[in-house]
């Protein structure tokens, strides 16, 4: 833990605190460039070196850098400039003393991960001894003149390489360079005031988010000041692929479209638009749901390009644009489902992919559509247990094939999820995360194992992130759901109610929404509200009773058991069967 200026910085946890103790909210990119400056040992860091430690895979503007200056200086109360202090040279500093706190041992830092009740264990106080932190002098713990001897003979070594490269293959030389993205300063077409505000900051809001994709390298585009008199729609640098777009304005939304060009060739890889209430009061919602619209449905694309089939040629279907739109409609139906729908789906997709057997696409859509099934209990245990298996043949199967496809990862997230493998299923939904960081459907997963292993906080957190994607549309529902159950968990009623009711208006589902805003009904003093809701919840999954209501207890924390107990029994409160 470092310490300065009366603040406390937490690297381990990514938390800045003040001097009360109280957390101070920063953005990464932020966090991570006051971390760099307490580091540094009090040194001048130039620009140059601000924008490789904090972007290390990314070409941005000094923009983003000065709006991260900005921030900082706001969370420290630094309106005169003396604790990031401006350098001669264009440099900046952190101008007071750090010192370093560091843990007794490795044992006291596990003191802060859950333990077996899904609880955060408290800490052990850190040692009383400060030390300061030391500037970095040299390389690697070397000299000035052993650094200098040092570089020269890695250099010889790799002019060897260079001259023996002809008959080397080139992969056991050299990392293949990822596909470079040119994210292009959005056009403001929107003939409003506001207009020039809200394209930039979708430029640096996409231009974060693709940053974020782990198989890309993102060219981010100059200021206006940097650019001079060049067009502001020319990329920083040579591409693989641009992404460019406009906003547009109208009496009642805001629109946002955008374009993958192969820079190339000049051809449009896919195109998306997305539109939100132009009354919205909340400028930062409408923001993020501009761009995680079109951002989502890009990175999808880019993700098919840079992830093709591993069939060969003659074993693909020649009916692709059937296949993607069956696809489709099944994704709508595992999203937004009855159970009615739900059978129309699965007999669309067996049909499918009896039509072609050899359709790894068809297979992972039918597998994530049973696996729904199985996570809205529409099979028998007998049926389950089989829909399991197969699932898990075709996943494994898909992984191999295609281990970095945003669908199979979404899939085997939804499987691992679906047998009680929390742990296992939030780093798959990472992953799949890393390849769309506006995935609404992978942090629904993420937040519901999260719940799960009884971290009902974090879980809330990740369904509010979701709502405020809002991608796809199609899972509303889902983490509205989900947000109201991590309320119920922690008896925060009145806001699971509101969630609730949003989710049930979306889609009725199986009863289980109705189930459970019985509950927040019923502790809320509503009491007729929570019959009714109860009665709709059994007519629409009839049978259902206090032993059947939840699913099975597999690896769940006790923290969550013993919390869900109370919600079943408010349930049988509200007159859901014992038996």
């Amino acid at each position: 833990m470092l310490r300065f200026a009366g603040f406390e910085l937490e690297p381990q946890r990514a938390e800045l605190r003040g001097a009360d103790g109280t957390p101070i909210k920063l953005r990464p990119k932020t966090f991570e460039m006051l971390r760099v400056f307490a580091t540094s040992g009090g040194q001048v860091l130039s620009k140059q070196e601000l924008m490789e430690a904090v972007w290390p895979n990314v070409h941005v503007g000094e923009d983003s850098l000065f709006q991260c200056i900005r921030e900082l200086r706001t969370a420290l109360g630094d309106d005169q400039r003396q604790l990031i202090k401006l350098a001669s040279g264009g440099g900046y500093l952190l101008a007071t003393e750090v010192v370093a706190v560091p843990a007794a041992d490795p044992a006291q830092a596990e003191g802060t991960r859950p333990d077996s009740t899904g609880e955060v264990a408290p800490r052990p106080p850190a040692e009383a001894a400060a030390v300061p932190v030391k500037p970095r002098r040299a390389m690697f713990g070397l000299s000035r003149q052993a650094s200098v001897a040092t570089v020269a003979g890695l250099c010889v070594i790799v002019i060897g390489l260079a001259v023996a490269a002809p008959a080397l293959k080139p992969d056991l030389l050299f990392k293949r360079t990822p596909p470079r993205v040119a994210v292009v300063p959005i056009v403001d077409a929107s003939n409003d005031s506001r207009g020039a505000m809200m394209a930039a900051e979708a430029t640096s809001r996409l231009t974060d988010g693709f940053a974020k994709i782990q198989n890309i390298s993102v060219v981010a585009p100059r200021s206006s000041a940097v650019a001079g008199a060049e067009s502001a729609s020319a990329p920083a640098a040579s591409s693989d692929y641009e992404i460019r777009g406009e906003l547009l304005h109208s009496d009642q939304s805001w629109t946002l479209r955008a374009r993958i060009i192969k820079a190339g060739t000049g051809e449009v890889q896919s195109v998306a638009a997305t539109s939100v209430n132009a009354d919205e009061a909340d400028a930062q919602l409408q923001q993020s749901r501009l761009v995680a619209g079109v951002g989502h449905v890009l990175a999808r694309r880019l993700n098919e390009i840079l992830e093709p089939s591993a069939a060969p040629t003659h074993a693909r279907s020649a009916s692709a644009a059937g296949d993607k739109v069956a696809i489709e409609q099944a994704i709508a139906s595992i999203n937004q489902t009855t159970r009615e729908r739900f059978g129309m789906a699965q007999s669309m997709l067996q049909k499918a992919l009896t039509d072609d057997p050899h359709n790894l696409g068809i297979a992972v859509a039918l597998s994530s559509l049973q696996l729904r099934g199985i996570q809205l209990v529409w099979f028998s245990s007998e049926e389950a247990v089989a829909v399991e298996a197969r699932a898990n043949a075709t996943l494994e199967r898909a992984l191999r094939s295609k281990p970095n496809s945003i669908p199979v990862l979404e899939a085997y997230c939804r499987f691992l999820s679906a047998t009680n493998h929390f742990v296992e299923s939030l780093v798959t939904c990472a992953k799949a995360l890393s390849y769309d960081p506006w995935n609404g459907s992978a942090l629904y997963l993420i937040g519901l194992g999260q719940i799960f292993l009884g971290r009902f906080d974090d879980a809330l957190a990740t369904f509010r992130q979701a709502d405020r994607y809002d991608t796809p549309e199609a899972s509303r529902w889902t983490w509205l759901l989900g947000a109201g159950l991590a309320n119920l968990l922690m008896e925060r009623n009145e806001e699971a109610a509101s969630w609730l009711e949003r989710s049930i208006a979306i889609t009725a589902a199986t009863g289980r929404s109705h189930m459970l805003l019985a509950v927040a009904y019923q502790r809320s003093g509503r009491f007729e509200g929570a019959k009714a809701a109860i009665q709709e919840g059994l007519r629409l999954r009839p049978g259902t009773t206090k032993l059947s209501v939840w699913p099975p207890t597999k690896n769940l924390s006790p923290m969550y058991v013993a919390a869900a107990d109370r919600v079943v029994q408010s349930m049988v409160d509200a007159g859901l069967p014992e038996q």
